[in-house]
């Protein structure tokens, strides 16, 4: 159902720490004018666990009011099901087209709990469901056989694969064929998860390089691997930005940076300072140097 190059938004914010629309709807459209195939608002990138559930269906809104006929999905990752169930059925009514969903933040569910908890959601929400699966960061992992309990459910309609191993993409698709839309969610092995058949990306660095990472998207889909692995080289330094414990301050500057926006976060994240600024600057500006042509895409 969900394919293509979908962005995992950020959330911008004014000097007040408001959310901050016009910037949002600004950077959203630069988004889909580059061709993306979708958004997400309030995932990790977008700071979701630091909004309130309002703030998360107004991101929701302003994606919605973008993407026109392409999808905007909304994040849930609560730490207790009851809040997951609610925020799903505001999303619901707020409009969403999907929901990408954490099984659990703070307690880590065993696999009876994880389904127990997914199941509920989508039958809170009745919303198709990607499923995130991300043992590294969250702990919690949706492993095949947990997969073969939510496919009997015809909502569970994607995988955001997360588990920083390659294998697993092959394994899912050799599983379960075409059962489930499966999306690569670590930017930096983003040209291997596509190489093994992943149909979707999940992507952070596009927010700043969205024409770069929809170009490497094409063209591998357009069995032209040696131009987009081209590209991906190029891009492999920034990418690396997606896979850190500061993911959201990285990317947040390279938007500074990139596209002429600011690197505000929510408290307790601050924006980056110091010898770790300097680092990342010196990453994205050595990039954006020796930014390469792209190629004429159909």
């Amino acid at each position: 159902m969900w394919n293509g190059v979908l962005p995992a938004v950020t959330t911008k914010f004014t000097d007040d720490g408001t959310l901050d629309r016009d910037e949002m709807l600004r950077c959203f459209q630069l988004q889909m004018d580059a061709g993306v195939d979708g958004l997400i608002a309030c995932g990790s990138l977008g700071e979701g666990p630091m909004l309130s559930h309002d703030e998360r269906i107004e991101v929701l809104r302003l994606c919605k009011q973008v993407s026109g006929t392409k999808p905007a999905l909304l994040t849930i990752a609560e730490a207790a099901t009851r809040d997951a169930c609610e925020l799903a059925r505001k999303a619901a009514r707020a409009g969403a087209d999907g929901l990408m969903v954490v099984p659990s933040t703070i307690y880590h569910t065993d696999p009876r709990e994880t389904v127990a908890t997914l199941t509920a959601i989508a039958s809170a929400s009745e919303l198709p469901i990607m499923i995130y699966s991300n043992r590294l960061a969250y702990r919690v992992d949706v492993t095949i056989p947990i997969m073969e309990e939510l496919a009997k459910i015809d909502l569970f309609v994607a995988v955001k694969e997360s588990s920083d191993d390659i294998r697993r993409s092959t394994d899912i698709i050799n599983h379960f064929g075409d059962r489930f839309a499966l999306l690569t969610g670590v930017d930096n092995l983003a040209f291997e998860a596509l190489a093994v058949g992943a149909t979707g990306w999940v992507a952070g660095l596009c927010l700043a390089f969205p024409a770069e990472t929809v170009a490497i998207y094409r063209l591998m889909r357009a069995g032209r691997q040696r131009e987009a692995l081209d590209i991906y080289r190029w891009f492999r330094p920034l990418l690396d930005l997606d896979v850190s414990t500061y993911l959201v301050q990285n990317i947040k500057l390279a938007e500074q940076i990139a596209i002429g926006s600011n690197d505000r976060v929510r408290a307790p994240r601050l924006p980056l300072t110091g010898a770790r600024r300097e680092q990342v600057e010196q990453v994205i500006r050595t990039a954006i140097a020796k930014r390469p042509a792209l190629p004429v895409l159909a």
